[in-house]
């Protein structure tokens, strides 16, 4: 099984869930992007898909919030039997200007499209890039597995969860 790690705008950083998944899972790899600042949908959409090519294996994506813009982008755009499942994490709408900034709107329309692998979205009560009812009709949509995490913000650094336990027993339940 090849994880690849989906950063939003800005990466992750160190104290983020993500990079302490990065060194934790064997055979995961980090989806690096040229700006991630600036993010363009195109630019980014080409860099997950070398990643894709590249693997020999099946594949899981570990989105965090604009990352799982790209994974649905991508699932709208392509059929690739190599991927197994996704966990989408904190799904910033990008339809949403009093939600997300402007730099983001090219990610726009999110697509609700039923996913054709595994998935679950994990969203948090007060999430300021997602409010929570929009995240769990993102899931329905989707046909993935909702969890709600309480009050953990954007489920980031900043939500202070460390390597994040709770989010690899979730993972595990899609890597099977």
């Amino acid at each position: 099984m090849k994880y690849l790690i989906l950063p939003g705008l800005g990466n992750s950083g160190d104290n983020h869930w993500q990079s302490f998944w990065e060194k934790k899972l064997r055979n995961s790899t980090r989806v690096k992007q040229d700006d991630w600042e600036n993010p363009k949908l195109e630019n980014w959409m080409k860099n997950l898909e070398k990643e894709i090519e590249r693997s020999e294996e099946k594949i899981i994506f570990i989105a965090h919030s604009l990352g799982v813009s790209l994974v649905l982008q991508w699932a709208y755009r392509n059929k690739n039997n190599k991927i197994s499942g996704a966990l989408l994490v904190s799904p910033s709408d990008v339809d949403s200007r009093e939600h997300t900034p402007e730099v983001v709107r090219n990610f726009s329309p999110m697509p609700i499209i039923k996913l054709p692998f595994a998935s679950i979205v994990v969203a948090s009560e007060n999430d300021p890039y997602v409010p929570i009812d929009r995240a769990r009709y993102f899931a329905k949509k989707w046909n993935a597995e909702f969890f709600n995490i309480g009050k953990c913000g954007h489920i980031n650094a900043d939500s202070n969860i460390g390597a994040w336990e709770e989010g690899l027993e979730l993972l595990r339940k899609i890597s099977v």
